[in-house]
């Protein structure tokens, strides 16, 4: 900052000094609009996520775009600072929160060279510290673990040779732990890193694994694992309430060379909402097809209230089995109006009518089934009446074949399933519950592409199944699958595999 008495006397000194106090604030002119620029991207992707949301965006893609565009802001603000020798008039958006007590802590100590007073020449005496902490990471490492089993023999009898039994592996003579078997399967399925790219990652440090090698463990473990999974599909066809969905999973067809589609099937269970007392569950079914027959031998056994979408082969389930009531989602019927609401005002209002019905499941979430089903009876069902005569008489004043009527039949001939929720505490008003469990599985066919076989597809499920239901209940997947594979490779029993789940033994 120039005081007066820095100020040049000659002319041209002075006109000079300008033109670079001038060139230095266009500069910073230049770096404020940019970072405004970018704060006004970040804003309106924010208000896109957190606001009224388009159903066609990819969030995994809408977080790539906002860390990219975030990570340009935090270029430009320091650029900003460091031309301005100031800092930015607003502060960054930083993690400013305490660390994990559980971290380890590498203290370091910065101290003055000398203990003498600089005034005087006395010792300086200690009256405070300023303490900082960083997050620090030990990049991921390998090491070789040497077993050693010694034989013995005796001198007296020759022919006796003792030796302790080599310890059980789920890959037999093979050279990964167990611990590295369950990294490549999290690495995988819930980091969804491919396992070329897998491969690459452990070149950098000198370990040549190729893909295949990598694939063989993942098939071994998936062998191991998949009662595992049949337990978890079991348990849930005792409860009284499932969800169900479907995705797609494109499958290597090499008779044809080139791929065919495949479904994974997800259920799902989650009484949180309402207070209950089981753990949440998610199971996937690989299959070839979406024939209705798929879900109804997946769910042989259960009779309850299955909450889906529209899809038809869930319909027909219910209509041979008179135990199986369906229950239909929200999120549906919203999707289709709100694809309409910036042509149509009939869209726009059906919208606010399903909001109000949102806005009330927000401040019962939580509370018990009872107290669900009186709130939503008192508040809810004549939002839901007056909505369904609002839709019949629109209905008759639109065309059937138009996008409107469309909508508007989908919702009616489906009111008795929408409905459900109001006589039914435990009922929830969408299925996003088995949507949310489908979004890894999509993420991992985006960076996978594909499974190589229909047993691939099954694979993926079974693994799939545990890693989600690890994190559904707060479990480190890579921690629970490195103790449950090494139970298995030690004979756990078959018939108890229920004391490995992630929850404990519920059945």
């Amino acid at each position: 900052m120039l005081i007066e008495a820095d100020l040049p006397e000659d002319v041209e000194a002075l006109r000079a000094l300008v033109l670079e106090q001038a060139r230095e604030l266009d500069t910073l002119k230049t770096f404020r609009d940019e970072v405004e620029r970018l704060r006004a991207i970040i804003e309106a992707m924010q208000r896109h996520r957190f606001g009224r949301r388009s159903e066609q965006l990819d969030p995994d893609q809408f977080e790539l775009a906002l860390e990219e565009v975030e990570a340009a802001l935090a270029a430009a603000e320091h650029a900003q600072e460091q031309a301005s020798k100031q800092k930015a008039e607003r502060p960054r958006k930083t993690n400013r929160g305490s660390l994990p007590t559980h971290l380890e802590r590498i203290e370091q100590v910065v101290d003055v060279e000398s203990h003498d007073c600089p005034c005087c020449g006395g010792a300086l005496h200690q009256i405070g510290e300023d303490v900082s902490e960083r997050l620090d990471v030990v990049p991921a490492t390998f090491r070789v673990l040497v077993t050693r089993r010694p034989r013995y023999g005796c001198r007296s009898c020759e022919s006796a040779i003792v030796q302790a039994p080599a310890p059980a592996r789920i890959v037999e003579g093979g050279i990964p732990t167990e611990t590295l078997i369950a990294q490549v399967l999290v690495s995988k399925y819930a980091d969804h890193l491919p396992l070329y790219r897998q491969a690459q990652i452990y070149a950098r440090q000198g370990v040549q694994l190729d893909r295949s090698t990598l694939a063989d463990w993942v098939g071994r473990a998936a062998w191991y694992l998949r009662p595992l999974r049949d337990h978890v599909l079991e348990e849930m066809r005792r409860s009284g309430r499932l969800f169900a969905d479907e995705t797609t999973a494109p499958v290597l067809d090499p008779g044809r060379g080139r791929t065919k589609t495949g479904q994974l099937w997800a259920y799902a269970r989650d009484d949180r909402p309402w207070g209950g007392s089981d753990p949440p569950m998610v199971a996937y079914v690989y299959a070839a097809d979406r024939k209705a027959e798929r879900p109804e031998a997946h769910l042989e056994g259960f009779a309850g209230i299955l909450q889906v979408d529209g899809y038809g082969g869930y319909a027909a389930l219910a209509r041979r089995r008179g135990d199986v009531t369906l229950a239909f989602c929200w999120a549906h019927v919203r999707r289709k109006f709100y694809e309409l609401a910036d042509s149509s005002p009939v869209a726009s209002d059906v919208l606010r009518r399903i909001a109000e019905l949102y806005a009330i499941e927000d401040e019962v979430r939580g509370s018990s089934a009872r107290q669900r089903q009186t709130v939503r009876n008192a508040r809810s069902r004549p939002i839901v009446d007056d909505l369904h005569q609002y839709l019949d008489t629109r209905g008759r004043q639109v065309s059937t074949k138009s996008r409107l009527g469309e909508a508007i039949r989908y919702a009616l001939t489906r009111w008795d399933g929408l409905l459900r929720f109001l006589d039914d505490g435990r009922i929830d008003l969408d299925n996003n519950t088995v949507e949310r469990s489908i979004r890894p599985l999509a993420l991992n066919r985006k960076n996978a592409l594909f499974a190589g076989s229909d047993e691939g597809g099954d694979n993926w499920a079974v693994i799939a199944t545990l890693i989600e239901n690890c994190k559904l209940n707060g479990i480190d997947p890579n921690a629970w699958l490195t103790a449950t594979l090494s139970s298995l490779a030690n004979g756990h029993p078959a018939n108890r595999v229920g004391e490995l789940m992630p929850w404990g033994d519920v059945g």
